[in-house]
């Protein structure tokens, strides 16, 4: 695990190398020397997080949580504004951004309360305050606005519920508003997603009508001021989608990103162009190659079979996390290994989605990858995470 997640760090100061060491800004020229100081104290995080029992996290949860609380909402008087949200916290050279430490948090706070709550999955009590550790911390996010990272918290927080055993129908008030707001853009398609909505839930009626009659009006509900939240979204918001759609209405523009990205990826073909010699990435075509865009410079430089290799070590890692997670004895372990190892998976889908084109540009870097140094500490701490939950299975609640 330390090995695979190693080699992604090295592939990341090389590529940020590759992207950065011909800028004309001298600050970015640096970025990779900065990357290999992160990755030295995210080796040092990553063997205490493997050192430091599950159970003392188990009782310090609700501090972490605290904490992480706290540093949000300090945002709104102490962030640094960057790119056209508030973030991060300045410290000179480097910055922390709080909602990477916020995952680490929630999952924590997640799985104590599903650990120690006698409560059945099933009880709607118990979903409601499960809900409520996500949506306040979630809340806090996308008021940044950071909408990636809270689309990551709400998956986490889907996936640890499913793992904790919430029957599969409840899975759906939360996951068919979602579908309803996106079908509801068109009259057509609206109809369609109620239609099949009401053939899904039909066996539901005579076992839970109360729940049933709640799911549709829910979908109703949301299908019907989704306008209302169109409009709250901010302008560069709603672009994203808009391009993401149609990335040539505005190929000098918004689309610019996405299409330059698409050229970089299939331009590195089967064994890519060679290291520093990525067209795009050296031509300085390509914005925000060295964060967001990583993937781009890899596949441009080192071609499919790169790619295939960076997400081979990303599949090996999902595997042992899952595996940890169904070995695991003890609620707690189980929970924090699966809420990690998901909170990587989705970050890396959506990521890799994004720079393909197959998903909206959503400001998520590539874990272990990307550089940033919140973000790779918080890597290396999901991946400790893993090894204490893999290497302590045997322990009982």
């Amino acid at each position: 695990m330390f090995v695979a997640g190693a080699l992604l760090t090295i592939i990341s100061i090389l590529l940020v190398y590759s992207a950065n060491h011909d800028s004309p800004d001298p600050r970015l020229q640096d970025d990779w020397v900065k990357q290999i100081i992160w990755f030295v104290l995210a080796a040092m995080v990553f063997f205490a997080t493997t050192a430091i029992p599950l159970r003392m996290h188990e009782i310090l949860a609700p501090i972490y949580y605290g904490i992480a609380i706290l540093m949000l909402l300090g945002l709104i008087l102490f962030g640094a504004s960057m790119f056209g949200a508030q973030r991060w916290y300045s410290l000179g050279a480097f910055s922390i951004q709080p909602a990477e430490i916020g995952k680490v948090a929630f999952i924590f706070m997640l799985g104590r309360y599903l650990t120690y709550s006698r409560r059945p999955i099933s009880s709607l009590k118990k979903i409601a305050a499960a809900s409520a550790i996500c949506g306040v911390i979630t809340l806090l996010v996308v008021r940044q606005p950071d909408l990636g990272s809270a689309v990551i918290f709400a998956v986490v927080f889907l996936v640890m519920m499913f793992w904790e055993g919430m029957p599969v129908k409840y899975l759906l008030l939360f996951i068919t508003p979602v579908a309803s707001m996106i079908a509801s853009s068109s009259m057509i398609a609206w109809i369609v997603f109620f239609a099949l909505l009401i053939f899904a839930v039909v066996p539901l009626i005579r076992s839970s009508l109360a729940f049933t009659i709640t799911l549709v009006a829910i979908n109703l509900a949301v299908g019907a001021f989704s306008s209302i939240a169109w409009n709250r979204l901010h302008d560069y918001q709603q672009m994203r989608i808009k391009i993401f759609l149609d990335p040539g209405q505005d190929p000098l523009g918004a689309g610019y990103q996405i299409i330059q990205s698409k050229v970089a990826i299939g331009s590195g073909g089967l064994l890519g162009k060679g290291y520093l010699a990525g067209s795009q990435n050296k031509l300085d075509f390509l914005p925000l190659r060295h964060t967001d865009f990583i993937f781009s410079v890899a596949a441009e430089e080192f071609g499919m079979l790169g790619g295939v290799v960076i997400i081979a070590l990303f599949g090996y890692i999902f595997h042992r996390g899952i595996r940890a997670a169904m070995k695991s004895r003890n609620s707690f372990s189980a929970l924090v290994a699966i809420g990690a190892t998901s909170a990587l998976a989705f970050q890396m889908l959506v990521n890799i989605g994004m720079v393909l084109g197959l998903l909206p540009v959503a400001g998520v870097p590539l874990p272990f990858v990307s550089y940033g140094g919140s973000s790779l500490l918080v890597s290396w701490v999901f991946l400790g995470l893993v090894v204490n939950a893999e290497r302590n299975w045997q322990e009982y609640s």
